[in-house]
């Protein structure tokens, strides 16, 4: 939305300096090439989901997690910001040769994601300049890529790698299983054997050390194969005469091994990363299968103790996958609803500029709301993100349409314009100081009245017009200045007018206040010359004051509002996630101001400098001013943590 600016310098002759209506700027920036702006910012708001399904549609998809990768999977300190293509693809490279493969799916997919937003930032580049060069954007085909093709063969080498690794996983479970139900027939003929106690009592340990030492089997047969194994090893306790010493001394190592289960399962249950607690546990059962049985009268009882802790984190492991899948359920269902707004918005008549900047600011709006609104299941997250681009797509494919009419009436328009144009440049030299006054003022009353043209000329066009006014202006303010009497009344008005401007109090009257200031100050004419600069720069000072005295007020307001949305904030997961939306767009706010910055460097090589570094600072400045409410917001969501907790 276009937003008026307020001139704070003075203006001598009153007539001599105009500003384009507000609502033609508006409609003259409102083109194809702002549509095409409008629909590389939204790409760049949802980087991430962008990257994800163009890979998928490239075909780097890599299938479900197993649960040895879940378990290998170490977290990844790799910090992929900044890395060009050619640089991930190094990275890619060194990962596949120097990491396990069933460690890299986390960094895997973290690539993939990187690489192709830098990927599509540099296609969607292509396909601007082809545009721009006239061509059809449905004849755009992306230059061929080295760096995505050797991402591919790299993509094809890791999911190979990764798929050897899995069926040798699977084949080596088959053995295990095979190893396993050997180890128990020899078990089974241990109860037979004509050999000494002592002699049968130490092939019976190693045949449980090889039980140890044999990797895992399949999962469908684990239940099954430890019950078979643990009914041999009580029938050898069972029939096998053992001299009590030793079965005692089994029994009691076994009785404190299983009471160590128990302690460590039961601290589990005290562990706040419940998925954690839960993939230790399984370890913790089968370390408990593996150990042998502990004398008749403790083995319910340590059963019964071991499985009460296992039921506590199970059940807390349930509750926090159906607490999760209800919440990304809900937010499905959200997204459902934005959707179908989007798609409500591009069915629904708009018949002007004024109605499409609306239904613009609805569609900004309902992208920011999508951007708080967490994953969707899996299943549907990458679909449901498909049809929300779909309908914004189709959105801007309307508007594009829509101007793509205009057209015609814009180069009308410029015509006209340039017809005035040539008017004023030839009042612009005229010593008929009133009657090409009046002309010009007419003229530019037309001017305002002569709709938009397109952006690659409004301000040429709108520049042109100007100087042609502001030359004439500045030759009737010259031919003038010998009139001293009238500048000395103008300065007693000015200083009359700053005056009452030190003892205004801007807060009632707000910025229709200062407008007015200004307005009476840009229509009192010239003063002597050895005040004009002290004067206006008292009164710039005094402006610059009443704005940052409303800019305060209206921050303190802000705050206010906040710390009561804040304190309404019940759940940590909301403070979370609105601290987490605050800080990444303090992390924006940072770059902003790194990049204006660095383009003040560009600008100072450029012709007109100054005004386009005074330009630049200002909006560094303003974002700062934002930057720093933002952060406090953040400190207020801190407190409300801290208050929670």
């Amino acid at each position: 939305m276009a937003t008026e600016k307020i001139n704070l310098t003075a203006l001598d002759e009153p007539v001599g300096t105009i500003a384009e209506d507000t609502q033609t700027t508006t409609e003259n920036r409102t083109n194809a090439t702002e549509i095409e702006v409008e629909v590389e910012q939204m790409s760049e708001s949802f980087a991430d989901e962008e990257a994800a399904l163009a890979a998928d549609e490239a075909g780097l998809e890599i299938g479900e997690e197993t649960a040895e990768e879940e378990a290998a999977a170490t977290a990844q300190g790799d910090d992929l910001t900044g890395l060009s293509e050619s640089e991930l693809v190094a990275l890619f490279a060194n990962k596949i040769e120097s990491e396990p493969v069933q460690t890299l799916r986390p960094v895997v997919e973290a690539i993939k994601i990187a690489f192709y937003k830098q990927h599509r930032i540099k296609v969607d580049a292509e396909r601007k300049a082809f545009i721009e060069a006239g061509g059809n954007e449905d004849e755009f085909t992306p230059s061929p890529c080295a760096d995505e093709a050797r991402f591919k063969e790299l993509f094809a080498l890791y999911r190979n790698e990764r798929d050897k690794y899995i069926a040798e996983l699977e084949a080596n479970k088959e053995n295990n299983l095979k190893l396993k139900f050997a180890i128990i027939e020899e078990l089974k003929e241990l109860i037979n054997s004509d050999e000494t106690m002592n002699t049968t009592f130490s092939r019976f340990r190693e045949l449980q050390q090889r039980w140890k030492e044999v990797g895992l089997v399949p999962q469908q047969n684990v239940k099954d194969l430890w019950e078979t194994y643990n009914l041999h090893v009580e029938n050898f306790y069972n029939f096998i005469k053992i001299n009590k010493e030793l079965r005692d001394l089994d029994l009691k190592k076994n009785y404190e091994l299983k009471i160590s289960l128990c302690e460590q399962a039961e601290e589990l249950t005290l562990e706040t990363q419940v998925v954690e607690a839960f993939r230790r546990l399984q370890k913790l059962h089968d370390e408990w299968r593996e150990t042998g049985p502990v004398a008749i009268e403790f083995k319910e009882t340590l059963w019964e103790r071991f499985k009460e802790a296992s039921s506590r984190i199970n059940k807390r492991h349930q509750e926090h996958f159906e607490s999760l899948k209800a919440e990304q359920t809900k937010n499905l269902a959200l997204k459902h609803e934005l959707c179908q707004k989007i798609e409500a918005i591009t069915t629904r008549p708009i018949l002007s500029r004024k109605e499409w900047n609306k239904a613009s600011e609805e569609l900004l709006e309902i992208q920011k709301v999508w951007k708080t609104i967490g994953f969707a299941p899996k299943k549907d997250n990458n679909r449901i993100y498909e049809r929300f681009r779909a309908a914004c797509d189709k959105f801007f494919e309307l508007k594009r349409e829509y101007y793509a009419g205009q057209k015609s009436e814009m180069e009308h328009n410029l015509a006209i314009k340039n017809e005035l144009c040539a008017e004023a440049e030839t009042l612009a030299m005229s010593e008929d100081w009133k009657r090409a006054t009046d002309e010009l003022i007419a003229l530019q009353a037309r001017w305002k009245q002569v709709g938009p043209v397109s952006r690659r000329h409004s301000d040429i066009i709108w520049k042109r017009f100007r100087a042609a006014c502001d030359k004439f202006f500045e030759r009737k303010a010259a031919h003038f200045a010998s009139v001293d009497s009238q500048h000395e009344e103008n300065l007693k008005l000015k200083q009359a007018l700053l005056e009452e401007m030190r003892g205004a109090d801007v807060k009632a009257g707000g910025f229709d206040a200062i407008k007015e200031f200004q307005r009476r100050w840009s229509q009192i004419g010239f003063v002597p010359i050895k005040f004009k600069d002290a004067l206006q720069k008292e009164y710039k000072s005094i402006v610059d004051g009443m704005f940052a005295t409303l800019r305060s007020s209206e921050r303190d307001r802000s705050i206010n509002r906040f710390r009561e949305r804040v304190s309404n904030m019940k759940s940590s997961g909301q403070l979370r996630s609105e601290r987490e939306r605050l800080f990444n767009k303090v992390r924006q706010m940072e770059q902003d101001i790194a990049l204006l910055e660095n383009n003040i460097g560009f600008f100072s090589k450029s012709k007109n400098a100054e005004a386009l570094i005074a330009d630049v600072r200002e909006k560094i400045e303003r974002t700062k001013r934002d930057m720093s409410e933002i952060i406090e917001k953040i400190k207020l969501i801190d407190e409300q943590e801290t208050h929670n907790a």
